[in-house]
């Protein structure tokens, strides 16, 4: 007889739930082999996902809560920051010898953090705000949602992909807490004028944070591979915190990164305790107040692993791979870079007459690449970006074929065409006149349903990002917001 009062199904076997895993695995993108060029970071390095894997079991119960309880924890964070600070021109002997800092689960808590302690410096600004590129990471944008500071956002040049610092300049204000700049920028991998937005900020009195987050732990390797990697780091006297990625360029497992601080006076808004109430007094130097120790153990051990002569190489490779693949794309007519190389990055965009990008995008799926499409904006063009790491290395050689081979079958296939109702609607509708049914309809028509082989998504998606591409950003989000919300459903 079936126990209707039970609210999950019996337990399984061990072995079952971990084949069930494998199963629902098997349907996303591959995370080593060279062939994902966004989301994840993979060094190709033998043995190091094991011992990352049996680092994270070792803390996975450890909780960053209470650093006196678990004194391994704190050593290993200890030890990372000091990584960071080292790698990012702090320590002894440099004109940073006191940088602090903290370690967070990722890039966007890193910025979040960032701009709650700018924020906290100044309780006498009533309404602050924020000054950032048009390039810099959207985790600002969702920095100044949550925490309530108005976001001004300086466009960068179509030519350079960088903000001007006259500009940025002209866009401080009384109440501007904090400028922000990137090294690099996520989308196009350009480093920004660090050096002259922070002298700009110094002299308006207000912090400069760099956001180093994406690839900020190979540009000083690949100075000392003599790149000519402008200054970015603490070296630039103006600088006053920066963010890096672990689990990016560092090769940790995610999530992990690090915020750091010029001195201690600097982080100390970043703190938040309490004691009001008759539990124990919390006191969290980041947002998250229990934190698993798995993260930090996975990256202190990685670290120590690999080493400064591993990074070293590991960024000579990468180096190398986007040589490769810059090659590869301006052999090709019909496309053209969009910035010169000068990180792990290569964006690439249509030249005229050049092949219908979102197109070219599913027909690189469907041959085995899978890169990351990114929209229009501000007078800048749909573009193609490339993440690039170690593991890329060996596929160079592949993806200059298989790159004109998609470009042809890109060019037969021809562009998309949407209805003209449905280009009509994306020109004129309004975020707010999106309804449920409406949202439900568009997602039919754009094969958002589920396909047969059970996959919630459609196979090719040029068809969902033409219709993303013609409508303005606000209606972007909205779309997408609604799409996402579709696919998060209970599986009940």
């Amino acid at each position: 007889m079936i126990d209707e009062s039970r609210v999950l199904p019996p337990g399984v076997a061990a072995d079952v739930a971990l084949t069930e895993v494998r199963q629902l695995r098997a349907g996303d993108r591959p995370t080593h082999g060279g062939r994902l060029f966004a989301y994840v970071y993979d060094p190709a390095v033998p043995g190091l996902d094991e011992l990352a894997a049996a680092a994270h079991r070792e803390s996975a119960h450890v909780n960053g809560l209470d650093p006196t309880a678990f004194p391994s924890l704190l050593a290993m964070e200890n030890a990372l920051v000091g990584a960071a600070g080292r790698v990012l021109g702090a320590g002894p002997g440099t004109t940073a010898p006191d940088v602090v800092g903290s370690v967070t689960s990722g890039g966007t808590e890193s910025l979040i953090l960032a701009v709650k302690t700018a924020r906290d410096a100044h309780p006498e600004i009533a309404a602050p705000r924020i000054v950032v590129p048009s390039t810099a990471h959207a985790a600002f944008a969702k920095a100044a949602h949550y925490l309530r500071v108005a976001l001004d956002v300086v466009p960068v040049s179509p030519d350079t992909l960088r903000p001007d610092p006259a500009a940025m300049a002209a866009a401080i204000r009384p109440e501007t807490v904090l400028v922000a700049c990137s090294a690099p920028s996520y989308a196009h991998g350009v480093v920004d004028p660090v050096a002259e937005i922070a002298a700009v900020a110094a002299a308006a009195g207000v912090r400069c944070h760099v956001d180093a987050c994406f690839g900020g732990w190979t540009l000083p390797y690949l100075r000392r591979l003599g790149e000519p990697v402008p200054a970015f780091d603490f070296a630039v006297g103006g600088v006053t915190s920066i963010s890096v990625d672990l689990h990016k360029y560092a090769y940790a497992p995610k999530g992990v990164s690090v915020l750091l601080h010029r001195e201690a006076r600097l982080r100390a808004p970043q703190y938040f305790a309490y004691a009001d109430w008759p539990g124990y007094t919390m006191i969290n130097p980041v947002i998250a107040s229990t934190r698993s120790g798995g993260p930090i153990a996975a990256a202190y051990a990685t670290l120590r692993h690999l080493g400064d002569d591993g990074y070293l190489r590991l960024a000579e490779v990468t180096r190398d791979a986007v040589a490769g693949l810059a090659d590869a794309v301006r052999a090709v007519d019909g496309l053209r870079l969009l910035a010169e190389p000068e990180s792990t990055v290569v964006c690439f965009t249509a030249a005229e007459g050049g092949p219908d990008l979102f197109v070219l995008v599913d027909e690189l799926t469907a041959r085995g690449w899978h890169t990351q499409p990114q929209l229009s904006y501000a007078g800048l063009p749909a573009s193609v970006h490339l993440t690039v790491t170690a593991s890329v290395a060996p596929r160079v050689g592949d993806f200059g074929p298989d790159l004109v081979d998609a470009v042809d079958a890109a060019r037969a296939a021809g562009p998309v065409h949407l209805p003209a109702e449905l280009t009509a609607l994306a020109g004129s509708l309004t975020p707010d006149a999106l309804t449920p049914e409406l949202v439900a309809g568009l997602a039919a028509g754009l094969g958002l349903g589920g396909e047969p082989d059970g996959s919630p998504l459609p196979g090719r998606m040029a068809v969902v990002n033409t219709l993303l591409d013609a409508a303005p950003p606000a209606l972007r989000e909205r779309l997408l917001v609604e799409f996402v919300g579709l696919l998060q459903r209970p599986t009940w």
